[in-house]
Formats: structure tokens, C-alpha cells, sequence
């Protein structure tokens, strides 16, 4: 029986392949107001500022590599059942080759795995299906095993 790795994961992770974190000194909360960027008000008042804030972001995931970090957790699934639980919005564990990822932020939903990181991206969907935890069997079998 392989052993067991559990991986949790935040913004210390991607931040080593130099995606910009929000809370870090010299973050971005450091350079913009959430209240300018984050909240339906802002969309209101500067739809272009929104856009073009979001569309750095995802610029800048596109172009970042997963860092040794994410590359080491993949290559231990070679020898180990391994489940990355992340907050972080980018795919670098997967790119890096880990296929086993949880979205902490999705925990209540999940959006079908086919089209998670496509959502966070900004790629065009081809299928959306929100399920409830408790209708999605694979995230509850993976959180509620016995480890």
C-alpha cells in the first residue's frame, strides 16, 4: 500500500514562481484598494480598471512555470497517493503534473474538473455544472478518507 501525502498549499507556493501575492509586502492590496477592484461597485464605477487588473492576473499565470516546489510534489505521486489542497487560483501544480488538486475555496461548490481551472482562467467553457459537495462523491471520498 503507497503511503499517503497530504499537501496544503497557498500563495508561498506560486509566489516562488513569481506570481504577485495579495497580502506580501509589496502585495497587491499594497497597490490597489479592494474596494477599486474586487467588489460589484468597482465594476460599476470603472469596468476597464477591473478588467484590465483581472486580465494582468491572468497574464501572468500564463506565463509563469511551476517552480521545483511543484514539480517535487508531482514526482511523489509516482511512489505516493498525493492530494494537493491549494487556495491558489493559478494551475501550476497541475501544469507542474500533479493530478490530484483541490480548490480550498470549492470546497462548499465545485464546478466539474474538466472546467475548474478553465473558469479561473478565463478560458471559454464548453459545459458548466455546479454541483453540491455532497453530489460530487470523489471530493467527499478524497476529504473523507481515513489517512
Amino acid at each position: 500500500m503507497n503511503k499517503k501525502i497530504i499537501f496544503f498549499s497557498g500563495a508561498g507556493m506560486s509566489a516562488e514562481s513569481g506570481i504577485s501575492t495579495f497580502r506580501d509586502s509589496g502585495g497587491l492590496w499594497e497597490k490597489y484598494k479592494i474596494e477599486d477592484i474586487a467588489t460589484p461597485d468597482a465594476w460599476r464605477r470603472n469596468t476597464d480598471l477591473v478588467t484590465d487588473f483581472y486580465n494582468q492576473r491572468r497574464k501572468q499565470i500564463i506565463e509563469t512555470e511551476p517552480n521545483e516546489a511543484h514539480r517535487i510534489i508531482a514526482e511523489l505521486e509516482k511512489n505516493h497517493d498525493v492530494v494537493v489542497i491549494t487556495q491558489n487560483i493559478d494551475d501550476l501544480h497541475e501544469r507542474a503534473g500533479s493530478t490530484h488538486v483541490l480548490l480550498l475555496g470549492q470546497v462548499t461548490e465545485k464546478k466539474e474538473k474538466p472546467t475548474l481551472r478553465k473558469t479561473r482562467l478565463g478560458s471559454k467553457l464548453t459545459s458548466t455544472q455546479e454541483t453540491k459537495m455532497s453530489e460530487h462523491p470523489t471530493i467527499i471520498s478524497v476529504l473523507n478518507r481515513s489517512w
